[in-house]
């Protein structure tokens, strides 16, 4: 990442609106961000151009270059993570943002505690993303194999298992995190961006489905529930 480990998380807030970008600054800083704001994808390149930055929140609906647009631009750049946002709140944005490479997706008003939620969330999955790079793109469990680059299960008996995009991105939050306890909150925090809709709906449907798909394969107990706190990956899993 960008930060050092001990420096404040630097959010470049990208709109149009110059009331909405400051109070949207104000609540981030007191929360110990660090915050530059830009009203539209000039202002942002420029301060990109002069310093480190973590994450864009990138108002889609803005006058001359859109908020796609901007977010295409960014493509080149992998390190700094996307929050895009709209006034519409409509599928068709939410859909088309994440296929532009955006982390999350914040419908308008904004509600303070959720930007700085979602902020954390995406840090939280880049830096899982990143440790698991550096310590081996492979992950072993109870004679299970997931590989990460490439988005592959196999089972004990080397047979490729098939798995949505949205139960893989589970699958990985429970092996980068084993043997603790999440709560549903945790897991569609770290999942959204997968499928933040298919998650919303129904994360305790995509936990069963996972499950069914391991057990189907195993007798090992992968997934168990906690009641009134959530679910535990079981196994022990190793990084290669």
């Amino acid at each position: 990442m960008s930060q050092a480990a001990e420096s404040p998380i630097h959010v470049i807030l990208v709109d149009d609106d110059a009331r909405l970008r400051q109070l949207a600054a104000d609540h981030l800083r007191q929360h110990g961000f660090r915050v530059s704001t830009a009203d539209g994808g000039g202002a942002m390149r420029a301060i990109l151009a002069r310093e480190p930055v973590d994450i864009v929140v990138l108002d889609i609906m803005m006058p001359g270059e859109d908020g796609l647009s901007i977010a295409r631009s960014l493509a080149g750049q992998p390190d700094i993570g996307i929050i895009m946002v709209s006034a519409l709140g409509s599928e068709t944005d939410r859909i088309v943002g994440l296929e532009v490479g955006a982390d999350d997706y914040l419908a308008k008003p904004l509600a303070p505690r959720e930007l700085v939620a979602r902020i954390r969330a995406v840090m939280r999955r880049r830096r899982l993303t990143t440790a698991a790079g550096r310590s081996g793109a492979l992950l072993l469990f109870d004679g299970w194999r997931c590989d990460l680059t490439r988005n592959a299960l196999h089972d004990p008996a080397d047979v490729l298992v098939s798995l949505s995009q949205g139960e893989f991105a589970l699958l990985r939050v429970f092996l980068e995190q084993p043997q603790r306890v999440l709560s549903r909150d945790q897991l569609l925090d770290n999942c959204r961006a997968s499928e933040s809709d298919a998650f919303d709906r129904a994360i305790d449907t995509q936990v069963s489905r996972l499950r069914r798909k391991l057990a189907s394969r195993s007798e090992t107990e992968f997934i168990r529930t906690i009641r009134q706190e959530g679910y535990m990956f079981m196994p022990r899993v190793v990084a290669r």
